[in-house]
């Protein structure tokens, strides 16, 4: 007998963009994801990745059960034997070589997973995991760092405020494919046209005539790796040409004396040659910053993946400063999210605490603000001596694809007494596993999207009940994560007492927030992390405080309105309850930053390679993990060589060729598409492909393979203040196959 079609609310979880979709389900099966028009949020508008949520979930290839490997055969386990599996192999490999050779590896993903997400520092504070490694250090480490020195705190990033502006300057970021990145938006394609239409002006710098570029006003081309450079010759120029204008924050920066010294060497006739734009250009662009009522200024992970990421990711806040388009509409903001999860569950580093940390056993590399390098992980496993990891737990992540050295950490993963890893495929990375334990499907868990409101300028909340039920034996996700805490730091599995941690955790959430703890717990019924979200909901700053507020929000207060709740738009002058410094003001010029200056100075006069890579990515597309799905992966392929006409005559190679594409590192063999849409000396090649590896189990994603670009990404190329990855400017050679 078939059930009557329901229909559930949710938010899309795939990016920033947080699109409402209406889920149709008929017999246990999504039959259909459309937009939802009543969203507060996004009103109607989607993209194709978010149509295929309930593909995801019904993929043959996703992973329902615990998998244990034998050799090379996997096998079905129950919980149960899964768990105590993992218990051998971790006390095993502790034992053996005691506990910092267990380390980590953690993905973006988990933030999108409602348990995880508020559980993270539960985790590190059972497992005492003395490294791990990230896909931060691939992709957003530098602006993390420059925010810690601005500002006192790492996760408070300005955004453009896209809605208000008359001009946008789009640095290394392309919407079009990604929607937004620590932008939270729910159309930046449509605010573009806004912009425009409104009599504003769009600029977009970048290697590539992205899809944003052909929307904008104009096109800067620049050289991979010199935005550092151009940047600061934008601050040179506001010094030289005496249009500084601080506004409000006159008395509110520290570093100004500074910060015009360092950029007296940066005149527009000393990069032009550098960066590729002519010294005229600079300064007209410079001058229409000053000009516009309203300026913001973005860059993004193009600025954050290339040789001198940290300093450009820096400049892009001093201009805005220093143009008075700081905490102010139409510059760049603060959000004021409905909940208190940043210094909650979501914690900075405080202002006290060291940028570099310690160092990598191997390379000697640094520990900025407590991670190390991602570049630096197969090292540390092939390596052998003490602190060798010889134990590895992964999550949300496939590194094997979405890493620098990609082959180097292929080889190495089979090095490991111990991998354990959470995930719903049998991909490139888990194929090494000695365990993997899937997690829940996006749709069947609670939904509330935690990172994408720190990033956006609208406050607000959607709470969406799962639309599946979890299998009746599956642990909710927080709860895995938990235990491979517990048992990691020598813990046994019959002494995990779950409801004792989670107690003790919720009252020192309690503590932080000022509430008492009896009062909390009596408010929500059950535990989990409802109750957490509930707690942050009331201390921020819309929340009721238990009572305290009459007219105050709490969590049963979003679950009666399932279209979500719209709180209005960030306030500007949020500089004091921001800024966590220990001189109270912005510091402009920080000297750990500094201090990298004399090596982009010598970088200015090194020969450019004849040829530089760069990476992009897709729409229809999200790191690696979503080539799994027929709908997807449909029409041409996408998986080419971008190479300018004049590149290409040149090398004797002609579209759709086969080409070789070789660095330090390795070397690809991919079909070329030639393009103008792309700077002379410059190709692309998109971010997350390579799935013709023996052993992963995705058919569809093995049907239409690509090449991995990681395997031609140095390990040892590195923004070297940060430890973020340069997958933005490698020197390579082309040559037709």
């Amino acid at each position: 007998m078939s059930v009557p079609a329901a229909k559930h609310l949710r938010t899309c979880p795939l990016c920033e963009g947080m699109c409402g979709v209406e889920i149709t389900v008929e017999d246990k099966q999504v039959t259909s994801v459309r937009p939802d028009r009543d969203d507060v949020w996004s009103h109607g508008h989607i993209c194709p990745k978010g149509t295929t949520l309930g593909d995801i979930h019904q993929d043959k290839d996703r992973l329902t059960m615990p998998m244990l490997r034998d050799g090379d055969k996997w096998r079905e386990a129950s919980w149960d034997e899964a768990f105590a599996r993992c218990e051998e192999l971790l006390h095993g490999v502790r034992e053996k070589y005691g506990h910092e050779s267990i380390s980590g590896y953690f993905g973006n993903m988990l933030g999108k997973s409602f348990g995880i997400s508020q559980y993270g520092s539960l985790f590190f504070q059972l497992s005492k995991l003395k490294t791990v490694y990230s896909s931060s250090t691939v992709d957003q480490a530098p602006k993390n760092l420059s925010c810690h020195l601005m500002y006192g705190d790492m996760w408070r990033i300005p955004i453009p405020d896209i809605d208000n502006t008359d001009l946008w300057v789009v640095f290394g970021a392309n919407p079009a494919a990604s929607m937004g990145s620590i932008l939270s938006h729910p159309n930046v394609m449509d605010a573009i046209k806004t912009i425009r239409k409104r009599g504003g002006k769009v600029i977009v710098v970048d290697p590539v005539n992205t899809a944003t570029a052909q929307k904008s006003d104009q096109w800067l081309p620049i050289r991979p790796g010199t935005d550092a450079a151009l940047l600061l010759s934008i601050v040179h120029t506001l010094f030289a040409e005496n249009l500084v204008r601080l506004r409000q924050l006159e008395n509110s920066v520290n570093g100004l004396e500074e910060l015009r010294v360092v950029a007296n060497n940066f005149a527009p006739e000393t990069v032009q040659q550098f960066c590729g734009i002519d010294a005229d250009v600079i300064r007209e662009l410079t001058r229409e910053i000053v000009r516009a009522p309203r300026a913001a200024i973005y860059g993004r992970i193009g600025l954050c993946t290339q040789e001198f990421g940290t300093l450009a990711s820096w400049l892009i806040d001093v201009i805005a400063i220093l143009t008075g388009n700081f905490d102010r509409v139409g510059g760049l903001m603060w959000s004021n999210p409905s909940t208190a999860h940043l210094g909650l569950t979501l914690k900075s580093f405080p202002v006290s605490y060291p940028v570099v940390t310690g160092h990598t056993r191997v390379r000697g590399a640094s520990l900025v603000l407590g991670m190390a390098p991602a570049s630096c992980l197969a090292e540390e496993i092939a390596t052998p001596g003490p602190g060798q990891i010889k134990a590895l737990l992964t999550a949300g992540s496939n590194p094997v694809l979405s890493s620098p050295s990609a082959g180097k950490l292929d080889a190495a993963l089979p090095m490991l007494e111990c991998m354990i890893s959470l995930d719903i495929y049998l991909n490139e990375t888990t194929r090494h596993a000695h365990v993997i334990l899937p997690s829940q499907s996006l749709l069947e868990q609670p939904y509330w999207d935690f990172w994408s409101w720190v990033f956006a300028l609208r406050s607000g909340g959607k709470y969406a009940p799962p639309v599946f039920e979890r299998p009746a034996d599956q642990p909710h996700d927080w709860q895995t994560q938990l235990r491979l805490g517990w048992l990691c730091a020598g813990n046994s599995n019959a002494t995990f007492d779950l409801d004792k941690l989670d107690d003790e955790f919720f009252a020192t959430l309690c503590e932080t927030a000022g509430v008492d703890y009896e009062v909390a717990t009596t408010s929500f019924e059950g535990g989990g992390p409802e109750r957490i979200l509930d707690l942050a909901i009331r201390v921020g700053p819309f929340g009721d405080r238990y009572g305290e507020k009459a007219d105050g929000l709490n969590l049963q207060s979003f679950k009666e309105v399932p279209h979500g709740i719209d709180l209005g738009p960030t306030k500007e002058n949020m500089l004091p309850q921001v800024l966590k410094t220990a001189s109270g003001k912005i510091e402009l010029a920080p000297d750990y930053l500094l201090q990298d200056i004399p090596r982009l100075t010598a970088a200015m006069t090194t020969k450019h390679p004849e040829m530089v890579l760069v990476s992009r990515r897709h729409l229809a597309s999200m790191n690696s993990w979503m080539h799994n799905i027929d709908t997807l992966m449909r029409g041409r392929e996408r998986c080419t060589l971008h190479i300018h006409p004049d590149d290409a005559t040149r090398i004797g190679i002609a579209n759709g060729d086969k080409v070789n594409v070789t660095s330090s590192e390795d070397s690809v063999t991919v079909v070329s598409e030639i393009t103008d849409a792309i700077l002379q000396g410059v190709v692309s090649l998109p971010h997350g492909w390579g799935h013709d590896t023996k052993g992963a189990q995705m058919i569809i994603a093995r049907s239409k393979p690509g090449v991995n670009t990681n395997l031609l990404s140095p390990g040892t190329l590195v923004d070297a203040i940060s430890g973020n990855a340069v997958l933005n400017g490698i020197p390579v050679v082309i040559a037709r196959a």
